[in-house]
């Protein structure tokens, strides 16, 4: 059609038939080029061949022709009789196409929608195109459509030919009272009752339910997907806050009642460790529910916030222990002082040696804060990880006492690791220990199992690493103990955290662990499970040598040992000492010069690199704190370094070396001496880096 004007009417009110120019147009001209075309067919005669057939092909053409012609006049009949049909409806009504053109309209659908031609698209028709679909199928189906900032409820239903029949009704507004008093912790919108889950709701990856009744948790399902059913276990017929834990159901319906809007977070009553976002839509009666399943998710964000809560109480714990290692420092350095004043049959000494072994214990526990935090200072070395095993396993049967058993496990081709030899041992004993008091307690002995293996990259991902790449050397741990209560689990790791009764044990143990085997670029894995026992898996990076470390181990070791020379601690030589614990730069500075060195103090770096510019070229060591207020140590040598010319240098510090190690590229002649120090250890490097400058 040209347009879509309806007809006109005779007055007796039946419709005439309307007249088309542009058909008349066509029919004339189509019959004259007939005639022109047979006219030479005629003239030559039909007794030859060629007139026969342009004669025969004309009459074809004519036939099909009259045909199109005659088809034409019955569409516009079609058309005119729909048309006479939208007349006599009194509300707006359209016939359109599927694909959204509009075809015929009455006289009040031009007056609410105007003179378009298509339906709207967009905002405006959205609700409708969804009903067009619908429709389609053969079902009834109604819609929103706006025209002129008015909402009316559109109607649709299929005609013969694929036509669409379209009727608008006015929604008539909601007074403001009655919309504030109903709660809206559900999706409301102006859509008819669903009947069943589409199809996009029957394939999801999520659960989706249809419920019959408005209240979601005490409805009836009528309908569920099959991801619903996996997940839950839901059937139809049942009750579909059945599905849900009775806890976590009743906080959603508290929320609900609210009027707060979704997602709910709630748990499964099939298993109660599994966690879902709950999303509600109603619709005239009935509510269509989605669960998503969210465990993983919550899972990760535990396991993130369990890191970062290790993460600051190693700061923390890397802090005071640095604190307290200056403390020790000047306590130990003292106690030296003291004892060479009062040495073995001296009254004080005993009570000195008491101090001094305190001091020591001290020292021990600054040690495992600081392998907690992963600040201490670690000296690696390769180690084959049978003999480290094997060496340790004399020492490990004695702390096992005679009712716990221990049964070693190597397996093959085990491989070589580079870490500090005492923090691995120290490690694997805690892990024994704790171990052996777990099957003490719970059944007075048992068996405590150590295994070592070469794991592929494969092996190492079911065992409990999931970043592993390629192979890796692995230590387990093992008891049949109790095994570890959940409500445990994610506490174990954490410093002074401890199950045993007060007065034995730390709590300390397991939290330095979990910093060794950090600190050494690991993974540690726990698995358990009530009344099985526990399982510490430990994994460690490969090492793989070069063959040029290969070539200088042999060399080394076929090198005869040299004869140990005897311990002179005396010296001579100036030496610039940078500290601003006072306690431990006085006492550390007097030391030194009694055994016969020149001592420059300084309390921070300013002053020391003051002193450095009037000694010029006159330094043979500088020793240096790392953490000072102002200029600290990496800084201070970098700024001295033209004063000092060559010579060494020698950090001390509570912090691990790699802490500020990156501070010191392009520096050589650079050693550290991790605190707490006492002074046969302090002048045994002073003296050998004096020697060897």
């Amino acid at each position: 059609m040209a347009d879509f004007q309806l007809q006109d009417k005779a007055p007796t009110g039946a419709s005439r038939r309307r007249f088309d120019p542009w058909l008349v147009g066509a029919a004339v001209f189509f019959v004259a080029a007939a005639a022109f075309s047979a006219a030479p067919a005629l003239k030559a005669g039909p007794t030859t061949l060629a007139g026969l057939l342009l004669l025969l092909g004309v009459a074809g053409v004519s036939i099909l022709g009259l045909v199109a012609i005659k088809g034409s006049g019955a569409v516009a009949s079609d058309a005119d009789q729909a048309e006479g049909f939208l007349d006599a409806l009194s509300e707006p009504a359209a016939l359109a196409a599927a694909d959204g053109r509009l075809l015929a309209a009455n006289p009040a659908w031009r007056e609410v929608m105007g003179e378009q031609r298509r339906l709207p698209k967009g905002v405006a028709g959205s609700s409708l195109f969804a009903a067009l679909v619908q429709a389609r199928k053969g079902q009834m189906a109604e819609g929103v459509l706006r025209a002129s900032g008015v909402d009316h409820t559109a109607k649709v239903s299929r005609l013969a030919g694929g036509r669409l029949l379209i009727r608008l009704t006015p929604i008539v507004p909601v007074e403001a009272v009655a919309e504030l008093s109903i709660p809206a912790p559900l999706v409301e919108r102006a859509a008819p009752p669903p009947s069943s889950l589409d199809a996009f709701a029957g394939a999801s990856p999520f659960g989706a339910a249809l419920l019959d009744g408005a209240e979601p948790f005490k409805s009836r399902i009528l309908e569920t997907n099959p991801a619903l059913t996996t997940m839950t276990g839901a059937q139809a017929g049942g009750v579909f806050g059945d599905l849900i834990d009775p806890n976590s159901r009743a906080e959603a319906e508290t929320r609900l009642n609210e009027g707060r809007a979704g997602p709910f977070e709630v748990r499964l009553a099939r298993d109660a460790s599994r966690i879902a976002h709950l999303y509600l839509y109603r619709a005239d009666g009935r509510v269509v529910a989605y669960m998503i399943d969210v465990s993983e998710q919550k899972q990760m964000e535990l396991q993130l916030a369990q890191a970062q809560k290790m993460q600051a109480i190693g700061q923390l714990a890397g802090g005071v222990a640095h604190d307290f290692n200056n403390l020790l420092t000047a306590i130990q350095l003292r106690l030296d002082e003291l004892l060479h004043r009062h040495p073995v049959g001296d009254p004080s000494y005993e009570g000195l040696n008491e101090i001094r072994q305190t001091g020591v214990r001290a020292a021990d526990l600054v040690r495992k804060l600081l392998a907690f935090s992963r600040k201490q200072t670690v000296q690696r070395e390769v180690l084959d990880l049978g003999e480290l095993i094997s060496e340790f396993e004399v020492l490990l049967r004695r702390l096992l006492r005679e009712d716990v058993k221990l049964i070693t496990d190597y397996g093959r081709d085990l491989p070589q690791v580079r870490a500090d030899k005492s923090q691995l041992e120290t490690a694997v004993m805690n892990l024994a220990v704790n171990a052996r008091d777990a099957v003490r307690a719970a059944k007075g002995g048992g068996v405590v199992r150590i295994r070592t293996a070469r794991l592929t990259r494969d092996e190492a991902i079911q065992l409990g690493f999931p970043a592993a790449d390629g192979d890796t050397a692995f230590i387990e741990v093992s008891d049949d103990g109790p095994g570890i209560p959940p409500d445990v689990m994610g506490k174990i790791f954490d410093p002074f955290f401890t199950t045993k009764p007060v007065g034995e044990g730390t709590g300390l143990g397991l939290a330095t662990v979990y910093g060794i085997v950090k600190q050494s670029d690991g993974w540690i894995h726990v698995h358990s499970r009530p009344g099985e026992g526990a399982a510490f898996r430990i994994f460690l990076p490969v090492h793989e040598p070069s063959p040029a470390a290969l070539v200088a181990a042999e060399a080394a070791a076929a090198e005869p040992p040299k004869p140990r020379a005897a311990r002179d601690l005396s010296g001579a030589g100036r030496i610039l000492f940078v500290e601003d614990e006072d306690a431990v730069r006085s006492v550390a500075a007097r030391l030194l010069r009694a055994r016969g060195y020149e001592v420059l103090e300084a309390a921070d770096g300013e002053e020391a690199l003051i002193i450095a510019e009037e000694n010029a070229g006159t330094i043979d060591l500088l020793i240096s704190d790392v953490i000072m207020p102002g200029i600290d140590g990496p800084t201070l040598l970098k700024k001295a370094r033209g004063y000092l010319g060559t010579a060494p240098v020698m950090f001390i510090s509570g912090y691990a070396e790699a802490e500020f190690s990156d501070l010191l590229e392009g520096e050589t002649g650079v050693t550290f001496l991790p605190k707490p120090i006492d002074i046969k250890t302090l002048a045994e490097r002073v003296k050998q880096q004096l020697q060897a400058a």
